[in-house]
């Protein structure tokens, strides 16, 4: 198969020779490198790329991929790291409108007509800036004789890859890992990976969120040793019984089809104790049926108590060949009868955040550190939740909130703002992913990869369909796609608000968006239907929070209001030096000569980009300390 670019013209192709998506469980060879947290079947591609900055398709240099190609005209550029903040093209800041909007004439394909294509829409697009990535590298011994796979962690907006010449694959859904098998044309020694980044494509109508508008390779890339008895995929289900006293975990195990061996799966309490312990002969799945945890320790934001799990595989000679740990925890959320959330059969009470990735320097390519900066706020202020606002995030993010006990609203990558919303009117005309059957499967995928990727996730209480992507058949088909995987999580969409006649058919919760407290009461006090939540509320701009007691005292009256997410947790800001005063400064939309742009609007955050709380901090730790 050969790459062909229309392949950015067309919403139903969006993955080609992708592999699926999985678990994201660690494994490692021995205890070893368990303890020292390095696998040696892991090998980093991060560091220095060779890069060429194109405007626009037409002029890329097509045949870059190819391992006898001249490339001394190419300079560098880090990986991961956002093109536009490596000075290679302009930075742009918006919020509702597409990037082009008054400047280039585009509809999502078959939005508006089932005949129109809107061939040449991106492919051709002369906005479209592309990047051209050269990375030679060779083997690591841990890696040799093994099946090799290369993971990206996160790239915007749709690559292309090939390696030593030969076409790899193609993927979009830019904040999920993509994963490919390079086996078939690896060598040990000078292999030549070749990566094109398109900053447009059709998946730019479904990410329409509300930020610095980047693209690049963003998060890290890593080669990964798939050995002969690997495990592929797990899915843990640890439940908790109807006395909420006493556990039953589930799992399914699955591996790799050559796999011949043995497995030993133990669950540990903190203490070291064994709970559970199993020896089974390896098979494509071993499932872990109904097994009886008397008295467990459940998990909460004030104890957030995790089970280990590991689990041995063995060779047919009996040797260890890989080692899987993980943690778990036991919780159970669910609507009551009175259409009151419950975990662990108590009232949850939401103190949350909407949560973009950012760093000041960096942007979306955020660092450990970062992260865990972020969860030391989170506890300082009685923080318990956060919204992925508005994709997965990186991986790391959701063991920090598994082991800091911080409730999860799991986001998928998709917001399709510009296709609705008008001028501030709504004007759904050509509004995707909507009824269209072209666009199905590529936001089921989403939902898909989200859930595969974050199944295991203690911390994950609800997965968010998306935001602010209207309603129609699509987002139900998404909703369908949740139920039936997990009945051990509640759904989140609140875009339903604006077709009130779907509401029966997706999200488990009513949610809106800054719905004054009186508004919320007038809900409230109307006999409910369902649970009522802010998935954004209190627009944390300027001089904001004030009004944050008449939210709070709803919260007291009726326990059908369960919180919600500020808006937002950190500003979108920038750290440049101004020549002019010598000094470094945070500068917002609109201040690098960005049109269209939505200014200051991206300084909405508690905290400004550098992690400075601003003073509205002091409202929200008072107040969420009220109900902590």
């Amino acid at each position: 198969m050969q790459a062909n670019i229309k392949w950015l013209d067309d919403p139903e192709t969006f993955r080609v020779n992708q592999l699926p998506a999985h678990s994201d469980h660690p494994f490692y060879r021995n205890y070893r490198e368990w303890q020292e947290q390095r696998s040696s079947f892991k090998q980093s591609l991060n560091g220095t790329w060779q890069f060429k900055f194109s405007p626009n398709p037409q002029s890329r240099p097509k045949d870059f991929y190819q391992k006898d190609f001249d490339a001394s005209s190419f300079g560098t550029i880090a990986v991961p790291s956002e093109i536009e903040l490596s000075d290679f093209a302009q930075n742009q800041y918006i919020n509702i409108l597409a990037p082009w909007e008054g400047k280039i004439f585009r509809r999502p394909a078959y939005a508006l007509n089932q005949n129109d294509k809107e061939e040449g829409s991106f492919s051709e697009g002369k906005d479209n800036t592309v990047g051209s990535y050269i990375k030679h590298f060779d083997v690591e011994p841990g890696l040799q004789q093994q099946h090799v796979h290369i993971v990206f962690e996160g790239v915007e907006r749709a690559m292309f890859v090939w390696l030593n010449g030969h076409f790899v694959g193609y993927a979009e859904d830019s904040f999920t890992p993509s994963e490919f098998d390079l086996t078939p044309y690896l060598q040990e020694k000078d292999n030549v990976l070749a990566v094109e980044v398109f900053k447009q494509g059709t998946s730019s109508w479904l990410e329409d969120q509300d930020m610095f508008r980047f693209s690049g390779i963003f998060r890290s890339v890593e080669l990964v040793g798939i050995p002969a008895n690997h495990l592929t995929d797990m899915d843990l289900k640890p439940t908790v019984k109807d006395n909420y006293r006493d556990g039953v975990f589930n799992a399914k195990l699955h591996f790799t089809d050559q796999a011949a061996g043995s497995l030993h799966l133990v669950v540990k309490d903190e203490t070291g104790q064994t709970l559970l312990e199993k020896r089974e002969p390896l098979q494509k799945t071993v499932a872990i049926t109904d097994q009886e945890f008397p008295d467990v320790h459940l998990w909460s934001n004030h104890d957030p108590y995790l089970y280990q799990l590991l689990i041995e595989i063995y060779d047919e000679q009996d040797n260890l060949v890989e080692l899987v740990p993980y943690q778990f925890g036991f919780r159970r959320i669910e609507i009551n009868k009175d259409k009151v959330v419950l975990l662990n059969g108590k009232r949850l009470i939401i103190n949350g955040v909407n949560r973009h990735e950012w760093d000041a320097k960096r942007g979306r390519s955020v660092t450990i550190a970062d992260m865990t900066s972020d969860i030391h706020t989170f506890k300082e202020n009685n923080i318990n939740a956060v919204r992925t606002c508005h994709y997965p995030n990186q991986i790391p993010w959701y063991y920090l909130c598994d082991q800091n006990g911080i409730y999860v609203m799991a986001e998928n990558n998709l917001e399709s703002h510009a296709t609705w919303q008008k001028m501030g009117a709504i004007e759904p005309s050509y509004n995707v992913p909507g009824s269209v059957p072209q666009w199905k499967e590529v936001v089921v995928d989403r939902a898909r990869s989200n859930y595969e990727t974050f199944k295991n996730h203690t911390s994950i209480l609800f997965w968010s369909l998306g935001n602010e992507s209207y309603a129609g058949d699509n987002i139900i088909a998404m909703n369908k796609f949740y139920k039936s995987h997990d009945d051990s999580r509640l759904t989140h969409y609140e875009g339903v608000v604006h077709t009130p006649e779907l509401k029966d058919k997706i999200s488990d919760v009513e949610s809106c968006m800054y719905l004054p407290p009186k508004q919320v009461e007038e809900y409230l006090q109307n006999n409910p239907a369902k649970p009522f939540m802010e998935c954004e509320y209190m627009h944390d701009m300027g001089n904001s929070d004030g009004g944050m007691g008449s939210y709070i005292k709803l919260l007291d009256q009726y326990p059908q209001y369960f919180g919600g997410f500020i808006w937002d947790f950190i500003d979108q800001a920038l750290l440049v030096h101004d020549p002019i005063s010598g000094q470094d400064v945070l500068r917002y939309g609109g201040d690098f000569d960005d049109r269209h742009s939505d200014y200051e609007f991206s300084g909405d955050g508690l905290m400004f980009a550098d992690r400075t709380p601003k003073p509205a901090m002091q409202e929200v730790r008072y107040y969420y300390g009220l109900h902590k």
